[in-house]
């Protein structure tokens, strides 16, 4: 484990170039995990499997090392995951940032992130205009996610009374958890306002805001954001991996 107050340093060191990313020490399960990999050489010889462009690349497949062109990747994995870290609004998807892939909610309701899959967010400028209403969005998927985790919680009698058959019982208690996804969603709608400092990540770096408080993200790139750019604009075929194999031949702690 990182006991150290100053931030950990990793170079990813690929077939077109090197990156350095520092992990964010508020994020110390995730940065824990892969520090661990990394000293275990686990991403060694792996791809960035899957890269889009105006979007992320992503890589940590652990079944992509030597992987033929006619292989489907992105399901690999290690067998755990690793709670979700939220530290929002203070870390979020600018460009460059080093976050967490996962399976989806449905599955997935608490979004815990995949043991060794990431992805390394590009994105694309955005216009306050349209940060202003993405906002509108983030409110609404914020009260359907509150009433989502309302209704986990509350499963047993969920179950209880579709199991009576009582409609109206049914409807009475549906409204209650309604009102108190609202209530939460107005005590919690600075979740969905966008912070000085992320308008200006997103109107002058670029970024992917809407991916915001549903990833954990938990580092970014510091050094080598051009070699970032190149594999983003690789030729992909129609599974979004790159023609060409853009491998990650080792990775190194810079500063253990």
């Amino acid at each position: 484990m990182t006991t150290s107050t100053s931030e950990q340093m990793v170079r990813i060191e690929t077939n077109l170039g090197n990156m350095t990313i520092k992990l964010y020490n508020e994020t110390p399960l995730h940065r824990d995990n892969f520090i661990k990999l990394v000293n275990d050489g686990t991403y060694n010889g792996l791809l960035f499997h899957r890269v889009i462009r105006e979007f992320m690349a992503q890589g940590g497949d652990v079944t992509s090392k030597g992987a033929p062109m006619n292989k489907s990747l992105g399901a690999g994995d290690l067998g755990y995951t690793v709670p979700a870290e939220f530290v929002y609004p203070q870390l979020f998807h600018k460009k460059g940032a080093l976050c967490a892939a996962r399976t989806g909610d449905d599955g997935n309701p608490l979004k815990a992130s995949s043991a060794s899959q990431f992805y390394l967010a590009t994105g694309k400028k955005y216009s306050a205009g349209e940060l202003k209403q993405m906002e509108k969005q983030l409110a609404n998927r914020l009260l359907h996610s509150i009433f989502n985790r309302l209704q986990i919680e509350n499963k047993d009698k969920v179950k209880a009374l579709y199991r009576s058959g009582d409609r109206d019982e049914m409807a009475i208690f549906k409204d209650t958890l309604i009102g108190r996804a609202e209530l939460e969603a107005a005590e919690r709608k600075a979740e969905a306002c966008f912070t000085p400092e992320q308008i200006e990540a997103y109107t002058t770096v670029g970024g992917v805001p809407f991916l915001d408080n549903e990833y954990t993200v938990y580092g970014e790139v510091v050094e080598g954001l051009n070699i970032l750019e190149q594999i983003e604009l690789l030729p992909t075929n129609g599974a979004d991996r790159p023609k060409s194999d853009v491998v990650i031949n080792q990775m190194v702690l810079l500063n253990a």
